[in-house]
């Protein structure tokens, strides 16, 4: 017996040991992250769970999908999720109101749309000319998605309506609908992120014609955005949480397309190889990714004019009201 009670104790010091090391414990700070959509397009997000990134910083994810930046808010505002992943027009709308915790951006993503303009027909040497007189799907109302298409359109000297003359821009389906309805009705086109678009084309025999990103340059698209209680009760968590995002987009920028896909495969089990590649093919092409996490005012105030052009934004917010680029710098500079 007592020899039995010597190997218990043994025992439960081993795995003591295992639980605990230098008087810390291992349990891992749980973040609750709703993003806008699910798409390549946050490839460095994703690469950083696949990769154990978050998991270095003693950090782990809980993934939840909002289907539109108005759902995505919604959950930051109502404490379902502690961050978000959405355009920061988002923050924006949000700031102009009366919300007593208003949210902040922290770090940005994405440099540029990330959306594809995808036609049921081929056409040789597209331009946006090519979309008179034809109906294209465009997103959400008052989503970037549907303002940066529309922007887009007017800067080629293009009209928007439903006359023959003119683009009929559609901006009645929900963003997550869009491809199941551009399927299902006589749109000749539609904008689609990938790897949706990548799919869609190769089972439905459609083509990819054009980015949306190239056409309309860089902008602010894609931003980490919080609550201000949350980021301010939270900042070395935030801190660690974009640095482990950053490091995903290190590993983008050195990693073969073997390598990327091999991070990014378990987060798209349902997705083909070739659509997975592809997607990734063209978010480099398109350089979608920020090389600084830290928002410019220059970039913010073009997205506003953006918003502003498409008429959902009377007067311009001021950038430190929307942005805090504190975190962002402290994490460019660890990896300078």
């Amino acid at each position: 017996m007592k020899k039995i009670s010597l190997l218990v104790a043994l025992l439960l010091c081993f795995v003591s040991v295992l639980v605990v090391g230098c008087g810390e414990t291992t349990t891992l700070d749980t973040i609750k992250v709703n993003e806008v959509t699910h798409s390549i397009f946050y490839a460095p997000f994703y690469v950083a769970i696949n990769n154990g990134y978050f998991a270095d910083e003693n950090i782990q994810i809980e993934l939840t999908n909002g289907g539109g930046a108005d759902a995505s808010m919604s959950a930051i505002l109502s404490g379902d999720a502690d961050i978000g992943l959405m355009g920061p027009e988002a923050s924006i709308y949000v700031i102009q109101g009366n919300s007593n915790d208003k949210p902040v951006v922290f770090g940005q993503l994405t440099k540029r749309d990330g959306s594809f303009i995808v036609a049921k027909h081929e056409y040789a040497n597209f331009t946006l000319a090519d979309m008179v007189g034809k109906e294209i799907i465009g997103g959400r109302q008052g989503g970037v998605p549907a303002m940066t298409l529309e922007y887009c359109i007017k800067e080629a000297g293009l009209q928007i309506g439903t006359d023959a003359g003119k683009v009929n821009l559609n901006t009645s389906v929900a963003f997550a609908n869009t491809a199941s309805v551009f399927e299902s009705t006589d749109a000749e086109f539609c904008t689609l992120f990938e790897p949706t678009a990548s799919e869609l084309c190769k089972t439905k025999g459609y083509h990819i014609v054009a980015s949306v990103g190239e056409i309309s340059g860089e902008v602010p698209y894609t931003c980490f955005q919080t609550k201000q209680s949350y980021y301010q009760n939270n900042p070395y968590l935030c801190e660690k949480f974009l640095r482990a995002v950053y490091r995903g987009y290190r590993f983008l920028k050195n990693a073969t397309v073997d390598e990327m896909y091999t991070a990014l495969s378990p987060s798209f089990s349902g997705v083909s190889k070739d659509s997975i590649v592809t997607s990734i093919n063209s978010y480099v092409a398109s350089d979608a990714w920020v090389n600084n996490p830290a928002m410019t005012t220059s970039a913010f105030d073009r997205l506003q004019s953006i918003i502003q052009s498409a008429g959902y934004l009377d007067s311009k917010a001021d950038f430190g009201m929307v942005v805090d680029n504190t975190i962002a710098n402290k994490v460019y500079k660890y990896f300078a």
